[in-house]
């Protein structure tokens, strides 16, 4: 059996395909988790913002953020349309018509604090966490009380987590995570770096996770 396979996952919490990837990724690892020849993979989740800079101090609706980017409501309503069908083959219940898009970097603190604070295991659930909110229940990543319910309900404790944020813990640390993603050449989310040797761009399939660990986890 190999060594224990690391993979650092730099997405935004408001990215579709990195939540679809996200999901491929975790299903990959739960197959491979099953064979007692391959080690496990321990997932690190680092920053990356589609939109550094979106307001801070409010959200907008999803829909209307697309229709800016994709050249009018229409062009947004396919790209939805699209992404949406994929997610459900996925598992995954996108619900982007309600979606509101919020500046992330609040958000990508907390991850940090969570993995600093209780390890790899339970920042991966409160990605979850965030990102279900975002895609699913239509929450703002902006607002602080979102992000403490969502944390709380991965087992951390709720007034740490909102000493946290209020006390603006991490700002430095997310500085310098997103300049060594750029410093990466990371471009664009989700991109996969295993064992800090081999950089997967873009929400791979499940089984294509599954061949990658299995040979970086090879003697």
């Amino acid at each position: 059996m190999g060594a224990v396979v690391q993979v650092e996952v730099y997405s935004d919490l408001v990215c579709p395909w990195c939540y679809i990837g996200k999901t491929r990724l975790d299903r990959a690892i739960a197959e491979l988790a099953t064979d007692a020849d391959c080690p496990g993979v321990e997932v690190a989740y680092r920053p990356f913002q589609l939109d550094p800079q979106a307001p801070r101090d409010r959200a907008e609706p999803v829909l209307d953020v697309y229709a800016r980017k994709f050249g009018g409501s229409e062009r947004a309503a396919e790209m939805i349309a699209r992404v949406t069908a994929v997610a459900k083959a996925e598992g995954l219940d996108f619900r982007l018509d309600r979606a509101v898009r919020a500046n992330t970097a609040d958000a990508h603190r907390l991850l940090w604090w969570a993995l600093r604070t209780a390890g790899p295991a339970t920042q991966r659930d409160v990605n979850e966490q965030l990102m279900a909110a975002y895609f699913t229940d239509g929450e703002d990543l902006g607002d602080p009380q979102v992000l403490v319910d969502r944390a709380a309900r991965c087992g951390l404790d709720p007034q740490a987590v909102g000493e946290a944020l209020a006390d603006e813990e991490g700002v430095e640390a997310l500085a310098v995570a997103l300049r060594n993603a750029t410093d990466l050449g990371i471009t664009a989310v989700p991109t996969f770096v295993v064992n800090s040797q081999l950089s997967i761009p873009g929400a791979q399939d499940s089984e294509y996770f599954v061949q990658v660990l299995r040979r970086m986890a090879a003697p």
